[in-house]
């Protein structure tokens, strides 16, 4: 059983709510409709866990020369896009529901993305109630991860120290933030993608139950 814990700050999509997949699939079926000679795997592998305007940037550079207004216009309609795939359908992460539902320390969401695309996503699944007000986008506070700044002002919002905060991400820039920040890092990311120089320094878990166990014992 954890011990020390007295927060603990979640990623939201890939994390609580299974929209890093389908996210990812529309980034990449509106590059291809581009003509951006992109894979889903390069897109998978490069893109999970990056803040959109990088991920835009990207794709620019492989058009060449664009409009000066691409960027602005080609993430509003990803995001339209993505919107619409949520809603077809989406699900928590197996174990999500179970554990917040459970949690006795204070928790929240902190994400890359925009506060009203974790507010739809949360809601789709039902998670939305047990974040009410426990929000923390990076587009509110300006800075992004890996920066460690959302998540140290996740801390502050709750008056617990960073050491004392438990971390659960998904992503490799998730994780260099929380470990950036001084606190207890949870990784969901396939073991075999995480460098040796961070493997060291985090917890691997398998999934949510998994946390859930090491949380309540």
């Amino acid at each position: 059983m954890a011990t020390g814990i007295k927060a603990i700050i979640f990623d939201c999509d890939g994390t609580l709510v299974d929209s890093e997949t389908p996210g990812l699939d529309v980034l990449h079926e509106e590059a291809l409709k581009l003509g951006v000679d992109l894979s889903r795997e390069e897109v998978h592998a490069g893109f999970r866990g990056k803040r959109m305007a990088l991920c835009i940037e990207a794709i620019g550079r492989r058009l060449g020369q664009r409009p000066a207004s691409f960027e602005a216009d080609f993430t509003a309609h990803v995001r339209e896009a993505m919107a619409v795939r949520f809603n077809e359908g989406l699900n928590p992460i197996l174990g999500a529901l179970a554990l917040v539902s459970r949690l006795q320390q204070p928790f929240c969401v902190a994400t890359n993305g925009p506060r009203e695309k974790a507010e739809l996503t949360l809601g789709l699944t039902g998670l939305l109630p047990y974040f009410e007000n426990r929000i923390f986008s990076a587009y509110d506070v300006g800075f992004w991860k890996p920066s460690p700044e959302l998540f140290l002002h996740a801390a502050r919002a709750f008056s617990v120290e960073p050491r004392d905060c438990a971390v659960v991400e998904d992503s490799l820039p998730g994780i260099e933030a929380g470990l950036a920040a001084g606190m207890q890092v949870y990784s969901l990311c396939q073991p075999e993608t995480v460098p040796p120089e961070l493997a060291g320094r985090i917890e691997q878990i398998s999934d949510l139950a998994m946390l859930d166990r090491v949380l309540h014992g």
